[in-house]
């Protein structure tokens, strides 16, 4: 008895005619037989059995196959997720969906999952196909093929066999993510348009582009298209958010609800229109209910571990902001990685932006800077100009005149200053008890080389100050001082030389 894994006929590619010995195992090949005992793992020419838990045709609650990317009857999230955009609209697959009445609704398949589950067992457990021990290997075959999530497994002649899917329970190429959840409301209007152009090409045609959605929206003259933001997105596309406004005879404006304006794009005729402009995709983007949101947590995506989902949910950093979304397949992670680098890259764009900015500012600073440490030099040296013609001014005024009150007030307050600045308990004691604590600590250094201390740089900077003034408070009062003796010395040479007249005139 021959046994071959032969391609399947009626499939794209054809086996080849090599026949195979009797009895033989022909492996995994193409081999097929002509012989009457010999066996082929070919599929049947009737594909179109469904898998596992929905398999093509109607995958249950999920996500749709790579997050949106399939166009079938899916009831999941759709594309929504597929490009990253966060939850926009909900299943923009080919039906028209205008409300989210039936979005959360569990297919009511139970008896056609209840013989999927029974032969997917099975297929990877009991297969009945030989009869002999290759059924065991065919057993770990399939469960390879689930595991994968790729094949068909064959368990027994008479019953087509079961079409393995990512969605599939057993598959191991699974994993669970967080997306942000939209804050827009549905009043809104914001209806995101996913193009298969560059962001360079879109900006630039911008103009064009707003003309043309108001020619597909029928071009009447009481609507107005306007874009709300552009977006790059990976492999070439650009992400342009958008919303309708509607006015009134009377002057009256409001936006066009986000569900009516999908619901006009997603006709036929409208959407062929659109895909003549260059979308490939189009979402609402409006934030989820509260029950829609337990609804949806409620109920693990199609072929998602119940308790990977619930952990997944305690495991959520922000559940105010962010929900799981499953991500199966190597193709769902390159996606995710595309845009993780495509954001970052916008980032660091942004980042980079700022940095400039930041660095523009520094250099408007320094040069204000700058000119106010200048002006403050102008301000002083004209505030001492002024001084000085003011002194001039008094001076003359004064030509002449007997020293006044203010003017002897102004000496005492002068002499009383001097008093304290040489009082042993005020400053010149402290001056002293500062300097002997130095000479002291000077003194132990020396001795004793090991020890050090030292002052604070803010202590030090304001003794210095401190000194600094002291000795230009001393410096000035010894000019009065010296002032004062000259002017002692006048008087007292003025009154020896009237003594000698007086003394001569009397004699």
């Amino acid at each position: 008895m021959a046994f071959n894994f032969g391609a399947p006929s009626g499939t794209s590619g054809t086996a080849g005619a090599t026949a195979a010995p009797a009895g033989g195992f022909g492996g995994f090949g193409t081999t097929s037989t002509t012989a009457g005992s010999a066996f082929s793992f070919s599929a049947p020419a009737n594909t179109g059995t469904t898998g596992l838990f929905g398999g093509t045709q109607n995958k249950g609650f999920g996500f749709g196959t790579g997050f949106g990317t399939t166009t079938g009857t899916s009831t999941g999230l759709g594309t929504g997720l597929g490009t990253g955009l966060g939850f926009g609209g909900f299943s923009t697959q080919q039906q028209q969906q205008t409300t989210l009445g039936g979005l959360f609704s569990q297919p009511t398949q139970a008896p056609t999952q209840s013989n999927q589950l029974i032969n997917t067992a099975s297929a990877l457990s009991a297969p009945t196909l030989l009869g002999d021990e290759r059924d065991a290997i065919l057993a770990k075959w399939n469960q390879l093929q689930a595991f994968w999530g790729t094949g068909k497994g064959y368990f027994n002649n008479n019953i087509p066999p079961v079409e393995f899917t990512q969605e599939n329970p057993f598959c191991r190429f699974k994993a669970v993510g967080y997306s942000c959840m939209p804050n827009n409301k549905d009043e809104d209007g914001l209806v995101v348009l996913v193009f298969n152009k560059k962001e360079t090409d879109i900006r630039s045609q911008q103009q064009q582009l707003v003309e043309s959605l108001h020619k597909v929206l029928g071009g009447n003259q009481t609507l107005t298209v306007n874009v709300e933001g552009i977006k790059t997105l990976p492999d070439d596309q650009t992400e342009v958010v958008i919303y309708v406004i509607e006015r009134s005879p009377n002057g009256t404006s409001r936006r066009v609800p986000a569900t009516t304006l999908y619901a006009h794009f997603e006709q036929t005729n409208i959407k062929t229109q659109l895909q003549q402009l260059g979308v490939t995709l189009s979402m609402t983007r409006t934030e989820l209910s509260p029950a829609q949101i337990k609804q949806l947590l409620q109920n693990p995506p199609a072929g998602v571990d119940p308790i990977i989902w619930e952990q997944a949910k305690v495991d959520n950093p922000d559940s105010e902001k962010l929900i799981p979304v499953p991500m199966v397949g190597f193709k769902e992670l390159l996606r995710r990685l595309k845009v993780q680098d495509q954001m970052t890259k916008q980032h660091q764009t942004r980042l980079d932006i700022i940095s400039e900015d930041i660095s523009e500012l520094q250099k408007n600073q320094t040069t204000t800077m700058a000119k106010i440490a200048q002006y403050k030099r102008k301000l002083m040296d004209l505030s001492h100009r002024t001084l000085q013609v003011l002194i001039k001014q008094e001076i003359q005024r004064k030509s002449g005149y007997a020293i006044q009150a203010d003017e002897e007030q102004l000496r005492v307050q002068l002499d009383t200053i001097q008093c304290e600045l040489n009082a042993p308990t005020q400053f010149k004691g402290r001056l002293n008890e500062l300097m002997s604590q130095i000479r002291m600590q000077n003194h132990f250094g020396a001795v004793r080389s090991e020890e050090r201390y030292y002052i604070d740089a803010d202590l030090l900077r304001e003794i210095k100050q401190h000194l600094k003034q002291q000795q230009e408070g001393l410096s000035h009062l010894i000019s009065i001082i010296k002032d004062d003796l000259e002017d002692i010395k006048l008087v007292e040479h003025g009154l020896n030389e009237t003594i000698h007249i007086r003394g001569g005139v009397f004699s």
